[in-house]
């Protein structure tokens, strides 16, 4: 394989294990910082009635924002060494790139850092120091702080990739690209509905882990009063938050990729030939020596319909495209984009359940739905993944979109030899394989020690499950 192979399945493998740790901090964040708000504003008076809460309820709120506090930060810690060799890279192995492209996208991973790390670093620790140490107002801002924080970090991070995604507001000079306009840069046509795609896709995954978590301890007998709210509010976040991947947040973005990137519309969909009355393919196996999709399930005039609002629209097909601009690996697009619609049809399938059992009074005492619900989890990260690998693949043979080709932002062979690559690459491989071993042991220990003073009344045992 040549160095520039070496160096983009080196990208993908750091970046892939990374991401599962920012989705578990921005989807956290919200959470703990609305349970921290029930908590410190709940009192029950005029000015705060929507929050009226008694005090056990309060105390429940609270002890329930420490304990997700604790993954959440155990998650941010292992963000950050996984993030730090994704810099490095850009100077390593996509020297390239990095002196291309330099001048715009090194402006917002600056911010990112100066601004959103930093800012929600700092209240990280205020919040984890506790209320013996700061006043209770200070404490509940914190939980506030963290919450901006991680999303305004996630705002500078899809901006750098729409740009790369719609490059906007450049000039081309014989070095590489210079920034015209960060008003323009950040108004990018791309950016809105990806920062509100990946948000959503990030507060869906929290919203499964709450759930998670709170069937286990279902199943098991332990933590009932926290167990019960936290399945209540993830279930319900769940299914909110699934749908809204699907519409409007799936179906926008979409559309921008079917208006900027034809070559990756048409890989997503297995569309080789240009028609009206598009077929939206369910199912198929893409052939792309024969340019066709073999045994296809596919639903007449349907994907036409969903990207143009009109049944005969013309949707273009790779055939119509020139080949050295279409996606290097087409089955992958495809397989990745229906992996990730598949899931996401599925995850609002059980959400919706749980929040109709919830809504009839029976969740908490159904086995059956609490072992769905708790083995969910996973498919929740694997549909962001997916998503990602669709936009990112879906991209090539670009790094930039129609400016400047991956083949030619690697560092040269004579810097970074494939051997070279293949060697780090396999370091790497050792190194995270121990750090995702040690984050599942030290995530599992909180889970087991569970939650703190949270008062347990006795419970009725038809609203417990059977253990």
């Amino acid at each position: 394989m040549s160095n520039v192979t070496i160096d983009r399945i080196q990208f993908a493998l750091l970046i892939t294990f990374h991401y599962l740790f920012p989705l578990m901090t921005m989807g956290l964040a919200g959470f703990i910082a609305y349970m921290k708000t029930v908590s410190h504003f709940g009192r029950a008076n005029h000015r705060f009635r929507p929050l009226r809460k008694t005090g056990e309820e309060r105390a429940l709120y609270e002890s329930s924002s420490r304990f997700w506090m604790k993954i959440f930060a155990i998650a941010f810690v292992f963000g950050v060494v996984t993030g730090i060799p994704m810099e490095f890279q850009f100077g390593t192995n996509w020297a390239a790139f990095a002196n291309f492209a330099g001048g715009v996208i090194g402006n917002t991973l600056a911010m990112e850092g100066m601004f959103a790390f930093f800012f929600e670093s700092v209240f990280l620790g205020i919040f984890i120091a506790g209320r013996d140490y700061v006043s209770p107002r200070l404490h509940w801002f914190s939980a506030v702080a963290v919450f901006v924080g991680s999303w305004v970090s996630a705002f500078f991070i899809v901006a750098t990739n729409a740009w790369m995604q719609h490059p906007v507001a450049f000039t081309k000079t014989a070095d590489g690209v210079t920034l015209d306009s960060i008003w323009g840069f950040f108004t990018n046509p791309w950016l809105g509905w990806q920062l509100a795609h990946v948000l959503s896709g990030a507060a869906l995954t929290g919203s499964f882990i709450l759930v998670a978590v709170g069937a286990y301890y279902l199943l098991n007998g332990k933590h009932i009063n926290f167990a019960k709210k936290s399945l209540t509010i993830g279930v319900i976040a769940a299914f909110v938050f699934s749908v809204m991947q699907l519409f409007p947040t799936g179906d926008q973005q979409a559309v921008n990729v079917s208006r900027h990137q034809p070559s990756t519309f048409a890989a997503m969909e297995g569309a080789f030939e240009t028609e009206g009355d598009a077929p939206l393919v369910i199912i198929g196996f893409p052939d792309v020596s024969e340019r066709k999709i073999n045994f296809s399930i596919a639903i007449p005039d349907l994907l036409s319909f969903l990207t143009y609002r009109r049944w005969s629209a013309k949707v273009t097909g790779l055939n119509d495209i020139p080949k050295d601009e279409w996606p290097d690996s087409i089955p992958l697009v495809f397989y990745a984009y229906h992996t990730m619609v598949g899931i996401g049809t599925l995850l609002i399938a059980i959400s919706g359940l749980g929040v109709l059992l919830l809504w009839r009074r029976k969740l908490f005492r159904s086995r059956p739905t609490l072992w769905v619900l708790m083995l969910s989890l996973p498919f929740a990260f694997l549909a962001n993944i997916a998503g990602w690998t669709t936009a990112e693949t879906g991209r090539q043979p670009w790094t930039v979109f129609g400016i400047l080709r991956t083949a030619d932002s690697a560092s040269p062979e004579s810097s970074v030899s494939a051997g070279t690559g293949l060697f780090t690459l396999i370091g790497f491989a050792s190194l995270y394989l121990m750090l995702g071993i040690l984050f599942v042991l030290l995530v599992l220990r909180i889970i087991n020690r569970g939650p703190e003073d949270i008062p347990e009344p006795r419970q009725d045992k038809d609203e417990i499950p059977e253990a």
